[in-house]
């Protein structure tokens, strides 16, 4: 008898997904917001990408705070260059285009600063891709494999909602500092400031409009995704507001919640995300640290700004969550 292949048609992107491996930013001024996030908000830089390093359209900055990955021969430290097998932490790519003509900078025209890839490390991409495929996702990138002196990084991409992507990443394959393209020579020096403690993304948040939040929970479910949580309107609204939403995950790190607009008497804040950024997007991405008294207080001596909450927020607190061992004094300040 012939051999018979072993097909693994049951596996999900879920089952696939290890990780975050980056969220890339598409802005209109790398520099600037890699000035922001590190000075504000203590990222360091880790690795570049531009004209000088044979990228012609566009310039890309490696963020990364928080612990990351085993220790492998040839790093060089915290202030080192970034892993290509690195876990945890946070890791942004912050791109601009160079060109008006390109992806990027056609992107910003039309939508702002935004986050334009959840990027996910994955054994293999190509095995991802085909299990979101075969789900219904729509395939924007097929596997590419780019190589360079220190091996090669393969990704693949599939679209979610508006024009947000979900990038299948394995960098098992490169040795070197983050991928093809990119160098940690010359970059700019750790930021001064009070160390902030930022461990990892918690949570990245999408906005979708009134009426699809179910339909792109059935998206996330058919990838292997479940509900973590839902939230209906009366639970999250105002006199004035309200919006429903369902948070999606793995069963492990990868943590999405998907809001939409509910009626109220005004208009929804994520009926006013959707007009503003000209349709759906990440709203807002979520970063956990072990101490968020220390975290806190080191953006706020490097220049961050918060809300300011009204003191009966602190003493409802206490009442909703008075068993809890906490410190409510150092939280209010």
């Amino acid at each position: 008898m012939a051999d018979t292949a072993v097909m693994t048609t049951g596996t999900t992107v879920a089952d696939q997904v290890s990780g975050w491996d980056h969220l890339e930013w598409w802005v209109g001024n790398a520099r600037a917001v890699t000035a922001w996030l590190t000075s504000g908000f203590g990222f360091r830089v880790a690795a570049y990408a531009g004209p000088e390093t044979g990228v012609a359209d566009r310039v890309s900055y490696l963020l990364v705070q928080g612990p990351s990955g085993p220790a492998r021969a040839g790093d060089t430290g915290p202030s080192g260059p970034a892993r290509a097998d690195a876990v945890g932490g946070v890791r942004f790519v912050v791109t601009a285009g160079l060109d008006p003509d390109s992806d990027v900078s056609r992107h910003v025209a039309r939508h702002g600063d935004g986050v334009r890839h959840l990027a996910w490390q994955v054994a293999d991409p190509a095995a991802a891709l085909e299990a979101a495929a075969r789900r219904g996702a729509a395939v924007v990138t097929e596997p590419t494999s780019v190589n360079g002196d220190a091996g090669s990084v393969t990704t693949a991409a599939i679209s979610t909602y508006g024009e947000t992507r979900h990038l299948f990443v394995d960098r098992s394959g490169w040795s070197g500092p983050w991928g093809p393209g990119f160098t940690a020579e010359r970059i700019p020096p750790p930021p001064v400031g009070p160390a902030v403690g930022l461990a990892s993304i918690d949570h990245v948040v999408g906005n979708v409009e009134e009426g699809r939040l179910d339909e792109w929970v059935a998206f996330y479910e058919d990838l292997g995704f479940s509900q973590m949580k839902h939230f209906d309107a009366e639970a999250i609204s105002t006199e004035y507001s309200a919006l429903r939403s369902t948070v999606m995950w793995n069963g492990a790190d990868i943590k999405m919640p998907i809001n939409e607009p509910a009626p109220g008497l005004r208009k929804s804040q994520i009926t006013e995300y959707i007009e503003a950024y000209r349709g759906p997007g990440v709203q807002h991405i979520a970063l956990a640290t072990p101490d968020i008294v220390t975290s806190v207080t080191a953006l706020a001596r490097r220049g961050v700004r918060f809300l300011n909450m009204p003191a009966t927020y602190y003493s409802d607190a206490r009442v909703r969550c008075g068993s809890f061992d906490v410190a409510w004094d150092d939280l209010e300040r």
